[in-house]
């Protein structure tokens, strides 16, 4: 009789895969999923010597509830306090600028300018920029897409001030795009990392948190950034105490 993998109770790695990071999965013409987060599962489901189904979701917030609600068993995520109920996260494997993007006539010139009455800011709904903006600006007011790749159209339609995202792809909205520009620096560093149900219990959390520590020490993280073209973006540090973790 086969023994129950404490990952996967259904014996299939399935893995929730964010289709709003462009940064880290995209699906391809063909309809098949790649990028740094897919490569990254089917290491892990080689590593449990389990198959792997890939679950692909539209949004960040879409991805944590399948997790949560135990229709996926792992997922990427950007680590947030208001994601942690139910789920029990690894330390991060990835480092992410998050940055404003405005119009190149903006009299807006640094981070701290957007913090004001009558300046809108356009974020992913559900988005790391979302939970993290949402807790932080006081003054300007955030309005929301329902997806990340909706965020610039949204921003360039509605004539808001400000869009927030990933670092990396907003620059490559202003490559594309005449008009537009970066603010120097970012505003936030995102935590990119796994994460489980919690209610898989302590093994299932140390399994995925250990292959997370190794896959950054032995170099994977880094070559699977290479291998997509992973720009703006940094391996994260490996965590202090291996042996302890915050779920």
């Amino acid at each position: 009789m086969r023994v129950m993998h404490p990952l996967a109770p259904h014996a299939t790695l399935r893995a929730a895969i964010n289709l709003g990071n462009a940064l880290l999965a995209r699906r391809n013409p063909d309809a098949t999923l790649a990028g740094l987060s897919v490569d990254l599962a089917q290491a892990l489901a080689d590593e449990c010597h389990l198959p792997l189904q890939l679950l692909a979701l539209p949004t960040a917030a879409a991805a944590v509830a399948a997790v949560r609600d135990g229709q996926a068993d792992i997922g990427f995520f950007a680590v947030d306090p208001q994601r942690s109920e139910g789920l029990a996260f690894t330390a991060p494997y990835l480092w992410i600028e998050g940055s404003y993007l405005i119009r190149a006539d903006s009299a807006l010139q640094c981070n701290d300018d957007i913090d004001q009455p009558g300046v809108r800011v356009v974020v992913a709904q559900g988005s790391a920029y979302d939970l993290f903006l949402s807790r932080t600006l006081r003054h300007a007011r955030i309005e929301r897409a329902p997806s990340t790749p909706e965020v610039v159209p949204h921003f360039i339609a509605s004539g808001a001030e400000v869009a927030a995202g990933i670092r990396a792809v907003l620059q490559g909205e202003v490559n594309r795009q005449p008009g537009l520009r970066l603010l120097p620096g970012h505003f936030m560093r995102i935590e990119q990392a796994m994460a489980c149900r919690a209610a898989a219990g302590p093994q299932a959390a140390q399994i995925l948190f250990d292959f997370v520590e190794r896959a950054k020490a032995s170099g994977l993280i880094a070559a699977l950034m290479a291998r997509h073209g992973v720009n703006g973006a940094t391996v994260a540090p490996a965590a202090r105490d291996l042996s302890s973790h915050g779920s």
